[in-house]
């Protein structure tokens, strides 16, 4: 098990904030707390970016989530989603793919879908756009196995993913899990890295998704798994 430092884990949180409930000024707090806790981003709802932008008050990214919870939308409204949101001030995009086309095999449904959304954000942006991947990494695992997860992370990183996330938080199946993330880091490799979010509410699950190769957390309880590394 690696030995990580308060600080060092922080740098590599999305302070998340995607309940529906979530007001405005939920939404500031989550900027201020986030600028206390040295958090890397604050990831929100696309209505939110332009609040968080506005209210942070640190060097935080802002992560705004697309085809947010099910991915079931058409991958020109997830493009045209992801469009407003840079233009609106978000600075990284967390995409959610069509879980079932992942499950039936077509992986060309997929590798478009992320192509659009890519295509979107260059276009509206004159500085690179961060796209991570969510891939429902427990959902794929239960309903369809492992070499499925392998391979929706294959076809991610050929349409040009810069991360690929484990989950929305939002699925019965679960969330991030050990098992999911050490398959992801195998699948894609260096060029691209893993995403762990979802479930991950101690010290502990953090540490064993960062030893299991996460780069990136994405906490909704961030100071208390802060509060837990030593």
């Amino acid at each position: 098990m690696g030995t990580y430092r308060r600080a060092d884990v922080a740098a590599l949180v999305d302070h998340t904030l995607l309940k529906p409930e979530a007001t405005a000024a939920d939404v500031a707090r989550l900027a201020d707390e986030g600028a206390q806790l040295g958090v890397y981003a604050l990831c929100v709802s696309p209505s939110m970016v332009s609040v968080a932008a506005r209210a942070r008050s640190g060097a935080q990214k802002i992560c705004a989530v697309v085809g947010f919870p099910s991915g079931k939308h058409l991958s020109t409204v997830k493009a045209e989603e992801a469009r407003l949101a840079v233009a609106e001030g978000a600075d990284e995009i967390d995409m959610v793919i069509d879980v079932g086309a992942a499950v039936s095999g077509d992986f060309g449904a997929v590798r478009a879908d992320i192509a659009a959304v890519q295509a979107a954000v260059r276009a509206a942006a004159g500085i690179p756009i961060l796209v991570k991947v969510i891939i429902e990494s427990a959902a794929l695992l239960e309903l369809a196995g492992e070499r499925i997860l392998t391979e929706t992370c294959v076809a991610a990183a050929d349409a040009g993913a810069d991360f690929v996330k484990t989950s929305t938080g939002f699925h019965p199946a679960g969330g991030a899990s050990v098992r999911a993330v050490e398959a992801m880091v195998a699948a894609v490799g260096p060029q691209v890295r893993v995403k762990a979010s979802g479930g991950i509410r101690t010290a502990a699950d953090a540490v064993a998704m960062l030893d299991a190769g996460a780069a990136r957390l994405g906490l909704s309880g961030t100071r208390a798994v802060l509060d837990g590394i030593k």
